[in-house]
């Protein structure tokens, strides 16, 4: 069996140069996201030969392994331990890419389900920071009827200095949303973590101010070279256009050294799916879950 265990925020140390050097434009691949969830998915970790290996004992099933080197056995070592477990073997996330390597090292040995639920939405960095062009004219004029409306308003990054503030209104908005599903319970877990350890994880954070008071908040970080991750974005919807706002305001104070701009997945939410598909996409992560035969 492999020598899996809980990840710690020490483990960034080693975790991330992984992550660097495969370059997946995809959520699963961000020390951040590991971190933020690694309670609520029972994420334990280990490295392999240059590679690191994650494995989910919520759902016992792990993740395409990313480093450098021969990744065959790797994912032999994988299997291995998944059947000393007594369980069947599954990647919780393939990348169309990684479909292709796998197939091509294992034939005809796994079957791919999508699961376009999880599929990443991934945006022109410049888009969002201009939202020129008819497509987001909307936009333009939420963001305009907001500045009308609220003319005290102003954009800080999250410090040590504020945070505390940040953290009152974060769980002012989970006691009054977290309760009308199980999967907003997890995301205010995640998030509670992400708060608490943000100097550690190394983010980048920014918020709103209306009249002195928090009226949304952002954060992320770095995924790869040239794509940046939004892990956060939380508002008071009483402030029309806020939304918008802390949007193009986050990217335009974070984002503007990047060509991509990855805002995560819906979770299969339509309401969610609509809000990221009005920003237009120029392209989605193809995501599979693969399960041994």
């Amino acid at each position: 069996m492999l020598n899996l265990r809980e990840i710690t925020l020490g483990d960034r140390a080693w975790m991330q140069p992984l992550y660097d050097k495969s370059s997946f434009r995809s959520e699963e691949y961000s020390f951040t996201f590991t971190y933020m969830w690694r309670n609520i998915l029972g994420y334990k970790a280990t490295q392999l030969d240059g590679f690191l290996v994650l494995k989910s004992e919520k759902d016992q099933s792990y993740l395409y392994p990313p480093g450098s080197g021969n990744v065959k056995p790797v994912i032999e070592a994988m299997v291995a331990d998944a059947k000393a477990c007594g369980h069947g073997f599954t990647f919780f996330t393939i990348l169309a890419e990684q479909r292709a390597l796998l197939e091509t090292l294992f034939p005809d040995m796994f079957d791919f389900q999508p699961i376009p639920k999880y599929d990443d939405y991934i945006y022109d960095a410049q888009n969002l920071i201009t939202l020129k062009g008819k497509k987001l004219h909307s936009k333009r004029n939420h963001i305009n009827r907001f500045k009308a409306e609220y003319p005290d308003w102003s954009y800080e990054a999250i410090t040590p200095l504020n945070m505390s503030e940040v953290i009152a209104m974060s769980r002012d908005w989970c006691r009054q949303n977290m309760c009308e599903s199980r999967s907003l319970q997890h995301e205010c877990a995640a998030l509670d973590a992400a708060l608490h350890d943000y100097s550690g994880l190394q983010m980048d954070g920014g918020l709103i101010r209306v009249g002195g008071e928090i009226a949304a908040f952002s954060m992320g970080d770095r995924l790869t070279h040239d794509t940046y991750l939004v892990h956060v974005e939380k508002a008071k919807t009483e402030f029309h256009g806020i939304y918008s706002v802390i949007n193009q305001q986050f990217a335009e104070h974070n984002c503007a050294d990047y060509t991509y701009i990855n805002r995560e997945d819906d979770s299969g939410d339509e309401g969610l799916r609509k809000a990221k598909m009005s920003y237009y996409p120029i392209m989605r992560t193809e995501k599979y879950e693969a399960s041994l035969r």
